[in-house]
């Protein structure tokens, strides 16, 4: 009884860790379905102006809440305003929000730190 009670619980953490950490696959998808190439560039590491970020390699967090600042708006406590950012982000569900940075996480990274 103890041993299937325990294999029960660590079958729904490894299941919640798995939804709480996105699906590359489905991130995919979502990066595809939302456009973000269109200003990030096909590679998300070669943006069509210098001025939006480079997404590859960043981490999952960071575009998570990114995101997530994004839909509340500029008008609100952390919150962020950007024309093309903001109804962007409206449409993502937190799970697209999930699924979209850990694919994003995935891609090999151009960025580098300045010495």
């Amino acid at each position: 009884m103890k041993k299937t009670m325990l294999m029960a619980t660590l079958l729904s953490l490894t299941s919640f860790a798995a939804v709480a950490g996105g699906d590359i696959e489905a991130g995919k998808v979502a990066v595809k379905k939302f456009d973000c190439a269109s200003c990030h560039g096909d590679n998300y590491s070669t943006p069509k102006d210098p001025s939006y970020p480079k997404l590859a390699g960043q981490h999952a967090d960071y575009i998570a809440q990114a995101l997530k600042a994004y839909q509340r708006g500029g008008d609100v406590a952390n919150g962020r305003a950007n024309a093309t950012m903001g109804p962007k982000a409206k449409e993502l569900s937190n799970t697209d929000i999930q699924n979209i940075a850990a694919y994003l996480h995935s891609l090999p990274s151009e960025l580098v730190l300045k010495k």
